[in-house]
């Protein structure tokens, strides 16, 4: 279920959620032997890291098997828990809920145990509070722990740099972008001296600037109320909308999809990509494990200032039939140590702040050795939690994305078209 209207998502999977909730009275992990050999599922997505705690969780409780699957990233695991939930088959005992779709997730949170059963709240304060606030529904029932955030700095091509003259070592590129006053138009200037220097484009795809825009605003797609749409008569987002266009008509674009861009990562034919924390992994998975001389490296700067993109939550299933010892795991996994680990491995940055002074010092081999950890910490500063309505990953995905695309193919050339465009999209599929 790629594409929906939010009325028709709510009902169809509040009904299922009913049954889900008959059903799951049936079963229960109460009183049940410690050593009982239990397999729990899970299912996540993209490069959560989470995967780097599963053995040591199995040594520690021998009788738990973790079965884990792991998706291509949020929207699929969005339509995988959607179609689930609606089919009322059953989801995972602990299923991985992206930000972006947390919010239509909270309109069903039957489909969910409230965390405050489990002994969330004895451990609430780990949290930063605006994460612990983004899993409670509106009535104050807890159904994710919180994992990671998706503070911003911008990922980029050294030796590209170099090749072009442009500042490459990454202090001086920060500053090059205009350090903490970065502004959005200064980045495409320099895009385009890249472009006129190399003969390359500057990134691959317009999706991603959009995106860090649209989450650096103090309302999004969404007003404060999470409710009414703020997209409409908005020309703050308009105006930059035409400065995206404008971009890849002067040629600063790849022409190539969101995702699964590492061939021409490794052809050089990018040298910018936007990085929040997990885009980390993103990268880095398109080489060889092991890589450390890509030409990767990682800056503190982001144009516009700070900004958070994404970000995970771990919830357990009303079906489960280990509701207990889900939590537990679930609790376990989105703990400080555990975040920790999850971000040595794949870079999702921790929303627990004692996970963020485990990981302060943590390097980064493939980005040339960057303080990934410093710089996270440093962009996570100033960072607004913007609300995230019902279907603002829909939106994201289905409305802006297609038409992006379509500019960056250059089948749309100008702002005003593409901005018409976005808008009868969004008619089509999201209620009003």
């Amino acid at each position: 279920m790629n594409i929906t209207r939010r009325a028709k998502v709510a009902a169809t999977i509040a009904g299922a959620a009913t049954l889900a909730l008959v059903a799951a009275g049936c079963s229960s992990s109460a009183g049940a032997d410690p050593n009982e050999k239990i397999t729990l599922s899970i299912t996540t997505f993209g490069t959560m890291g989470v995967d780097a705690n599963y053995e040591k969780y199995e040594k520690e409780h021998p009788n738990i098997t973790i079965e884990a699957t792991n998706l291509e990233g949020g929207g699929a695991a969005r339509d995988d828990a959607y179609a689930k939930i609606a089919a009322g088959t059953g989801l995972s005992d602990i299923v991985a809920i992206e930000e972006g779709w947390l919010g239509t997730i909270q309109e069903v949170t039957g489909s969910f145990v409230d965390l405050r059963d489990y002994g969330i709240e004895d451990v609430k304060d780990s949290w930063l509070d605006w994460k612990y606030k983004q899993g409670t529904d509106a009535d104050g029932r807890v159904i994710g722990a919180g994992l990671d955030i998706g503070p911003q700095g911008l990922c980029y091509r050294g030796d590209l740099f170099e090749a072009a003259g442009l500042p490459s070592e990454r202090s001086e590129v920060a500053e090059y972008f205009g350090g903490e006053d970065a502004t959005w138009d200064r980045f495409y200037e320099v895009g385009a001296e890249y472009v006129e220097k190399s003969g390359k484009a500057f990134y691959h795809s317009p999706r991603f600037f959009w995106n860090s825009f649209v989450n650096q605003q103090e309302e999004g797609y969404y007003k404060k109320d999470g409710e009414t749409l703020n997209i409409k008569g908005n020309d703050v987002l308009k105006d930059q909308f035409a400065k995206v266009v404008e971009a890849e008509v002067d040629g600063l674009g790849a022409g190539l999809p969101g995702w699964d861009v590492g061939p021409e990562a490794k052809e050089d034919k990018y040298a910018t990509y936007m990085c929040p924390s997990w885009m980390l992994g993103i990268v880095q998975g398109y080489y060889d494990e092991g890589t450390t001389d890509s030409g990767w490296d990682f800056a503190d700067v982001l144009p516009g200032g700070a900004a958070n993109w994404g970000g995970a939550f771990l919830g357990v299933s009303e079906s489960s039939e280990h509701k207990e010892e889900a939590a537990e795991l679930a609790l376990w996994l989105a703990a400080p140590e555990q975040q920790a680990a999850s971000f040595e491995l794949a870079g999702p940055f921790p929303s627990t702040t004692e996970g963020q002074e485990l990981v302060n010092d943590t390097t980064s081999a493939f980005f040339n050795d960057a303080p990934v950890g410093e710089i996270f910490a440093a962009r996570s500063e100033g960072v607004i939690a913007q609300v995230k309505g019902p279907e603002d990953s829909n939106i994201q995905d289905n409305v802006f994305g297609p038409v992006l695309d379509k500019v960056s193919q250059g089948e749309i050339t100008d702002g005003e078209t593409a901005w018409k465009e976005a808008l009868k999209l969004l008619d089509q599929l999201v209620e009003q």
